[in-house]
């Protein structure tokens, strides 16, 4: 049976010193990136979280306007019945949103699993995936959390991975408005795609992999 085909990556610890190495799925991490299933992936989570708030007002919905404005006959002017019709200033709005719009939209399971390889394959490809050994904190500083991210040289916005947010993790991080941390089952494209470098940690990744397998 041929060897299932694999790629490298260095694991530091929170530190920033390499400890180990750890062998990912080409399937996974490895793949030629598919533009467009990424992009349809980024438009079905855009989509899905709009709200329909957006109303405007009918006719019979703007206040006043109960009174003819003029009479009926004799005045040269077009008759109106009410100063809340569409054409006038102030009236209602002819098919405006009415605040029930459905913005829902869907992907596939697998052509979502195939966005998702394409995003962590293109941070591979371009260097940005960091693994740690462990991100675990003792207590809720954000310096600790911000020191980690400097140690492993995590540049510009950064999506932290793991397996689980903890109290201390959660307060730690809250603060930090240029990372985000989500757990290893609520990786989106579009966050993937969003940053400039991806932190995992080992378990954390292992979960994404084998989801994905």
């Amino acid at each position: 049976m041929a060897e299932k085909k694999t790629v490298s990556v260095k694991v530091l610890n929170m530190a920033g010193e390499e400890v180990s190495t750890k062998k990912l799925s080409a399937e996974v991490f490895a793949i030629e990136p598919h533009n467009q299933a990424m992009f349809n992936a980024v438009q079905v989570e855009q989509s899905n979280s709009r709200q329909a708030t957006a109303k405007t007002k009918v006719r019979h919905e703007v206040s006043g306007g109960g009174k003819k404005p003029w009479r009926q006959k004799g005045t040269g002017r077009a008759r109106a019945g009410s100063s809340r019709s569409p054409i006038w200033v102030g009236g209602g709005t002819v098919f405006g949103p009415v605040g029930n719009q459905n913005y829902k939209i869907s992907q596939n399971k697998k052509e979502h699993a195939l966005a998702v390889k394409s995003a962590l394959s293109l941070k591979v490809s371009e260097k940005a995936l960091v693994l740690v050994d462990n991100i675990a904190f003792e207590d809720k500083k954000t310096k600790n959390f911000v020191a980690m991210l400097d140690a492993i040289k995590a540049e510009g916005k950064v999506l932290v991975v793991v397996s689980e947010i903890d109290e201390n993790l959660f307060a730690s991080s809250r603060n930090v408005g240029y990372a985000k941390v989500v757990t290893s089952d609520n990786v989106s494209v579009f966050d993937l795609l969003n940053v400039d470098t991806l932190v995992a940690s080992e378990s954390a990744i292992k979960e994404v992999e084998e989801a994905l397998k």
